[in-house]
């Protein structure tokens, strides 16, 4: 007889350093086939909170609970998730170190800090949109190719300018 209650098994996706968890959800989904973010939060039992996670909304911020749940789900430590949350986040606009993003293709969570307007690694100032477009940045979710949406410049390029 088959258990009803039984979790499902996921691929292990590993995060990157200092990934966000917008971008790492978003390539946990991907890799496990789970279209919507409902469809984590379902499975974690925490409602939409997910889907706000992925738009780099935390207010209310997560609770240990929430936090919990979803480490249990995507087989990591609650410490990892609470790593990729960072402090001082704003959610808009996302932010972007092309030439970092080019050493490592993943959204960093420090990027979305408050107190952060320049990458201390490579001394420039952290964009907000395409450099060659002006369209703001999609969701770190939602990257998968690193490009700009709307004109398809690669994140790396947008350093040059």
């Amino acid at each position: 007889m088959k258990n009803l209650n039984a979790q499902p098994q996921f691929f292990k996706v590993e995060p990157f350093n200092g990934e966000s968890l917008s971008h790492f959800l978003g390539r946990f989904r991907r890799e496990n086939h789970i279209a919507r973010s409902g469809t984590l939060g379902k499975l974690a039992g925490i409602g939409t909170a997910i889907g706000r996670w992925e738009k780099l909304f935390f207010n209310p911020p997560p609770t240990h609970q929430e936090l919990e749940a979803l480490a249990l789900v995507i087989g990591l430590s609650i410490e990892q998730v609470s790593h990729m949350i960072g402090v001082g986040i704003r959610s808009n606009p996302v932010w972007l170190c092309s030439a970092c993003y080019g050493e490592q293709p993943c959204h960093q969570a420090e990027w979305q800090s408050k107190f952060v307007l320049k990458c201390d690694r490579h001394n420039l100032h952290l964009l907000a949109g395409c450099s060659e477009c002006g369209q703001a940045f999609d969701i770190p979710a939602l990257w998968q190719s690193g490009r700009c949406s709307n004109c398809f410049t690669p994140f790396t390029q947008m350093s040059q300018h």
